[in-house]
């Protein structure tokens, strides 16, 4: 009889890498990317609106390392001067719009009542239209600007954080601490707030996480259409605009479109680490 051979147990290395490889490189990504925001005068050789025609629509070399645009500006440049408004938009609308929500569909589950259902179809309302073409309409009534856009992002970027919260709350609205915080007399504000928030935070900080990525591609999306930045301010979406009939000059949208592709991706890798490592059964495997 041969002998049976039991496959090797993996390495505590390899399991690491497995279970924690992908959100580490993301988070690699997003600390890159949110440093050459932040050191962008002090990296970039170039100002990223200075005009230069003589040097139009350059390949990548040495001394314009991702080309020129049509313009003659630096592409490098404008792409890392680019993150600082696509990054900014991105986190004021998940935050603002995740924080607006959070409470309000907290609240609304807590209290019950005509209150729950007036939050209800309020988000029905929202929601029966797509969010980008929603986002659009509102956004052109605005005008186009970096901060009227983020507006018409955040009425219609609430709900899907109401509706969650609301959920949540309503799942651990019966149990055990928060009927012996009432029994002590704590008032509904405490309970709400300091009791079962805190203990419910877990999905919320998983779609924070993978709302920043869709958030940018959203404001990359508006911005490609023409309701975003006022130009000559430079963002990764208006960008890949300029660039999109420029075939030969395949770097004018090609790097932008890498930039916004990079982000996405690192935020989702991260927000799949979230998930994995606030679930207890993921952590137990």
């Amino acid at each position: 009889m041969s002998d049976i051979v039991l496959p090797a147990m993996a390495s505590p290395r390899a399991r690491w890498t497995r279970r924690y490889g992908l959100p580490v490189l993301g988070a690699g990504i997003i600390v890159a990317w949110t440093l050459a925001a932040l050191f962008a005068p002090w990296i970039c050789r170039h100002d990223p609106n200075f005009v230069d025609v003589a040097q139009r629509l350059r390949p990548p070399s040495a001394t314009n390392w991702l080309g020129t645009d049509a313009l003659g500006r630096d592409v490098l440049t404008r792409v890392i001067y680019g993150a600082r408004t696509s990054l900014s938009v991105g986190l004021i609308v998940v935050l603002v719009g995740g924080a607006f929500g959070t409470l309000l569909g907290a609240a609304a589950a807590y209290v019950r009542g005509w209150a729950e259902e007036a939050l209800m179809r309020a988000t029905d309302l929202v929601f029966c239209f797509p969010p980008i073409i929603l986002a659009m309409a509102i956004a052109a009534a605005l005008g186009i600007g970096a901060v009227n856009t983020a507006i018409a992002m955040l009425v219609v970027w609430w709900p899907k954080f109401a509706r969650l919260a609301r959920s949540l709350v309503i799942t651990q609205r019966s149990m055990e601490y928060v009927e012996a915080a009432q029994s002590i007399g704590f008032g509904p504000g405490h309970i709400l707030l300091r009791q079962i928030i805190p203990n419910a935070v877990g999905p919320l900080v998983v779609l924070v996480t993978l709302d920043l990525g869709n958030a940018i591609l959203v404001f990359a999306g508006l911005s490609f259409l023409g309701l975003g930045v006022v130009p000559p301010t430079p963002e990764w979406g208006a960008m890949v605009a300029e660039g999109r009939e420029l075939v030969q000059q395949w770097w004018v949208a090609t790097f932008p479109g890498l930039a916004i592709l990079t982000v996405v991706m690192g935020f989702n890798f991260m927000g799949d680490g979230f998930r994995d490592w606030l679930d207890p059964h993921a952590r137990s495997r």
